[in-house]
């Protein structure tokens, strides 16, 4: 099934359970690679992206077995250090497993990881932290060559930026490094400290996890673990932009409304009510949304930069003009074109996208250029006249579960072909 088709005008209305956490996920599978034993996690998704790392640490020489949102993962000590191309192509977040591998191996050899085209995504500040551990890289044919022929050694490392994946990738690294790591100006988003929390049970010493710092203290070796992925807070953000563009009412179970706090202020700007506690609330939206003035992207506790599209999508047919400032990807707003398809007035220049709302949107044939682009196509179509076939969805399943048969049961006509 390739494609999405969904007729426009149907206000949603129901519930929905909010799945495990992608972005969480990923690295946690990953984490495993250093926890000796049986090690199980809940609330994980079926997406691809998940069936991709999982892939990879059975390559390495791990096994698994998924039963419904559980995963039970057996580590000993991984079989290989080198990840082949076709399974480093197949998502963005495979350069996670550097630092695990480079724990257990002390080498580590890897192409550059694949994932959506948001633009240049380097993975130098993942080097340049790795190599305060005593990590020496080289570049061989196009792969590259990671060792720590001494093994990897405690010490202070300053990002530059503060990369959830440069962090996420220092602490599994460090968690059986000998001595002390500190690292500073460290992402401070949920997933980081939903990965040191099972790492933690695992047996490491983190502390400052959700923080700009974070000290790990070295373990001598770290066990198998049972642990509960966050809830996803994009997939929470993706389903109030459906019910927001909608005029429609959707209560969320399985949340946290922390985690989306600034996500929550742009749509009570944009004229919806949020009411309810910090594990299920319910989202309200007027008949047409109002504009927002400026919505700035930024790493957390800021706007996220995944949810820009989401609330792109839901404003194209908002009342009035809104502007995005986007900070974190050069080529975020890639999804524009086939937006416009379907008559959205979006103006892109550089990092700024000018959204102007018309209520004249009309369904067209179009196709997912990424991700959380393709989402955005699904909630400008939500409420777009006539037949929307959104095309290539293959990037969609690699972030969302079952996303048209929960839209169905909130009363969207929508069905995948």
């Amino acid at each position: 099934m390739h494609n999405l088709i969904i007729s426009g005008g149907k206000r949603l209305d129901g519930s929905v359970n909010i799945h495990g956490a992608k972005n969480s996920v990923l690295p946690l599978i990953c984490a495993t690679v250093l926890a000796d034993g049986k090690s199980v996690l809940h609330n994980c998704p079926d997406l691809s992206d998940v069936w991709a790392a999982l892939s990879i640490i059975e390559f390495l020489g791990l096994t698994y077995k998924k039963s419904g949102s559980d995963v039970e993962i057996i580590s000993e000590c991984p079989s290989y250090y080198e990840i082949p191309d076709s399974l480093m192509s197949s998502m963005r977040s495979s350069v996670m497993f550097l630092g695990a591998i480079l724990a257990r191996k002390n080498r580590a050899v890897i192409s550059l990881p694949g994932g959506c085209k948001l633009g240049p995504r380097p993975i130098d500040i993942h080097i340049s932290a790795l190599s305060r551990l005593g990590v020496r890289v080289s570049n061989k044919n196009g792969k590259l060559e990671f060792s720590a022929k001494s093994g990897l050694k405690g010490a202070d490392v300053f990002l530059k930026f503060p990369s959830v994946g440069a962090t996420e990738n220092v602490m599994m690294a460090a968690a059986t490094a000998k001595g002390t790591t500190r690292i500073f100006n460290a992402a401070k988003e949920p997933e980081i400290k939903d990965l040191a929390d099972f790492l933690n049970k695992a047996g490491a010493d983190i502390s400052g996890a959700g923080t700009g710092s974070i000290v790990i203290n070295g373990a001598e070796k770290l066990s198998g673990a049972e642990h509960t992925v966050i809830p996803d807070r994009i997939e929470t953000a993706t389903y109030m932009s459906a019910a927001a563009v909608t005029g429609g009412r959707i209560t969320f179970n399985n949340v946290n409304l922390e985690h989306i706090s600034a996500i929550s202020g742009v749509f009570a700007e944009c004229g919806c009510e949020i009411t309810g506690e910090n594990d299920e609330f319910s989202i309200s939206a007027p008949q047409r949304l109002k504009s927002v003035k400026r919505v700035v992207t930024g790493v957390y506790p800021g706007f996220p930069t995944d949810a820009g599209p989401l609330l792109v999508g839901a404003l194209s047919s908002a009342d009035g003009r809104s502007v995005f400032y986007e900070r974190i990807f050069k080529n975020r707003y890639v999804f524009a074109g086939e937006l416009k398809k379907l008559g959205a007035d979006i103006r892109v220049s550089g990092p700024v996208a000018v959204v102007n709302g018309t209520d004249k949107l009309r369904g067209a044939q179009c196709a997912c250029t990424d991700l959380r682009g393709g989402a955005a196509l699904i909630i400008a179509a939500l409420r777009a006249k006539g037949e929307t076939r959104i095309g290539n969805i293959c990037h969609i399943k690699r972030g969302y579960e079952q996303i048209a048969d929960n839209l169905k049961r909130l009363g969207a006509d929508i069905i995948e072909t």
